[in-house]
């Protein structure tokens, strides 16, 4: 009998596999981006499957992906090891299995706060405002998982604007309510942004997908109440198909949350010069 998989909001496929005694749940194909769940998903996955057996509130201080195999639409289950215990700090790793396949490899990194010498970011905030940027579902192309979010471009990085842009600035948010995974909340959040150098090209389809992510929390998940958030990624180099960018993740008040950084591998014609 064929299996039917019904759409639902990331807090009910994390929520499926939170109490999982086998780490299992699902998702349907409008998670997907081309072959694969949307990175963000399955990125998060790893995270509630980690943090399942930690005290309440230890909260996630870095996070390390590597993208495998494509991670089909249908159920999932998550594997997790324990890796070292400290005093303050409990490292995870967690194994995200489709169809009998390790598809994603993750390291969690979860950390007690601790009196310490302490260095604010001192960049300024100023983004364009919300309302003055241009809708996220403008672009072309758009994958299905971003039904499931909202937001506007506010400045570059437009993918197939034929633009050569080594920045890209963007306003994003949860449709659904979030409130009982912060720290998953923030990695969904954070791999919206596509390849910057897809701005570079004119005409989809140009495939591409992340190989490996790091993710680094600067304020513990839990503390976090934004539900808007800032998005500025910077193009570092492309070249042989393979590109490097860096991100910088701002509440909407402008405090900087978090800090990403992706390898990333791209498929397509040479780019507008």
């Amino acid at each position: 009998m064929e299996h039917t998989i019904i759409t639902s909001d990331l807090p009910d496929i994390l929520g499926t596999l939170r109490a999982s005694d086998s780490n299992e749940t699902e998702f349907s194909e409008a998670w997907t981006q081309g072959r694969s769940a949307y990175g963000g998903l399955s990125a998060a996955l790893a995270t509630t499957a980690m943090a399942k057996g930690l005290e309440k509130n230890l909260p996630l201080r870095s996070l390390m992906v590597s993208f495998i195999a494509p991670i089909p639409a249908g159920p999932v289950a998550v594997n997790v090891r324990p890796q070292r215990q400290g005093k303050n700090v409990t490292q995870l790793g967690a194994e995200v299995m489709a169809e009998g396949n390790l598809c994603l490899q993750a390291m969690g990194v979860f950390g007690k706060a601790r009196e310490a010498i302490r260095v604010a970011p001192g960049d300024s905030f100023d983004p364009l405002p919300r309302d003055q940027g241009v809708p996220i579902d403008k672009a072309r192309r758009l994958p299905e998982f971003l039904q499931y979010f909202e937001g506007s471009w506010a400045g570059g990085g437009i993918p197939f604007s034929g633009r050569p842009d080594r920045k890209l600035y963007l306003w994003a948010r949860h449709r659904c309510d979030m409130g009982a995974f912060p720290a998953e909340k923030i990695v969904a959040i954070a791999d919206i942004p596509p390849p910057v150098v897809l701005s570079h090209f004119t005409e989809p389809p140009v495939p591409a997908s992340s190989l490996t992510w790091s993710l680094e929390f600067l304020i513990p998940p839990h503390e976090i109440e934004s539900d808007w958030f800032y998005l500025e990624f910077t193009l570092e180099a492309a070249a042989e198909g393979y590109t490097q960018q860096s991100g910088r993740i701002f509440t909407e008040d402008g405090v900087l949350c978090a800090l990403s950084r992706q390898c990333m591998v791209y498929f397509g014609p040479t780019a507008t010069k």
